[in-house]
């Protein structure tokens, strides 16, 4: 799967908001309706979802970025940070509008979040690991999808209808570890392609705080 991330150059976003809106995209889609009705949008997540799911995060700015709406996908705002996941695909039939686009250049600085909202679903990451902000992108997306496939048909149905609203938060490797403890966590280890070695353990999820 393919997440392309809004970052102008003159007011890039909050890197908490975009790690956010990144990870509502990739569930987004998963859920969209256009599953049940598009061929090709069920052909595409059928496929996926049988073979190792990977993602790969890429930055985009002005006209680039608004060409890419017109692929098939969802786009999602948070506070001003925008995402875009789109359906899956093999890699050599990525479209070249988004193929086109860069890997690298999505650093973005940690931030500090406001309190969380204990009615909104969490993902924290471990920042011991120091992620970029594309690849904590990709761990968020995979903890949103399986979040949802952890948890009751009707969690997940109020969770859309809410837009998928989620926080993402940073924490140091101590509390992390604490976190990962919840017996709720929904946790996620990285294959060790990049960045960071195989197994670590990179990000857990809740359904609330």
């Amino acid at each position: 799967m393919q997440i392309v991330l809004e970052i102008p150059k003159a007011q890039p976003p909050v890197r908490s908001d975009l790690l956010a809106a990144a990870a509502r995209s990739v569930v987004a889609v998963c859920f969209d309706e256009r599953a049940a009705t598009d061929p090709i949008w069920r052909e595409s997540l059928s496929a996926w979802y049988d073979h190792l799911i990977r993602k790969v995060v890429r930055r985009a700015r002005n006209q680039a970025w608004l060409k890419v709406q017109d692929l098939p996908g969802v786009t999602v705002n948070q506070q001003g940070a925008q995402a875009r996941a789109f359906i899956p695909s093999p890699v050599s039939e990525v479209n070249a509008l988004v193929g086109k686009l860069q890997i690298s250049g999505t650093e973005l600085p940690r931030d500090l979040p406001d309190a969380l909202d204990p009615q909104r679903p969490v993902i924290f990451i471990d920042a011991g690991l120091k992620m970029s902000t594309g690849k904590a992108a990709a761990q968020v997306g995979h903890a949103s999808m399986l979040l949802a496939a952890a948890q009751p048909l009707e969690w997940v149905r109020d969770w859309a209808a809410s837009g998928f609203e989620l926080s993402v938060r940073e924490l140091e490797s101590a509390s992390f570890a604490s976190r990962i403890k919840d017996p709720r966590a929904v946790l996620v280890r990285d294959a060790g392609y990049t960045e960071v070695a195989p197994d670590s353990l990179t990000v857990c999820a809740l359904p609330e705080p």
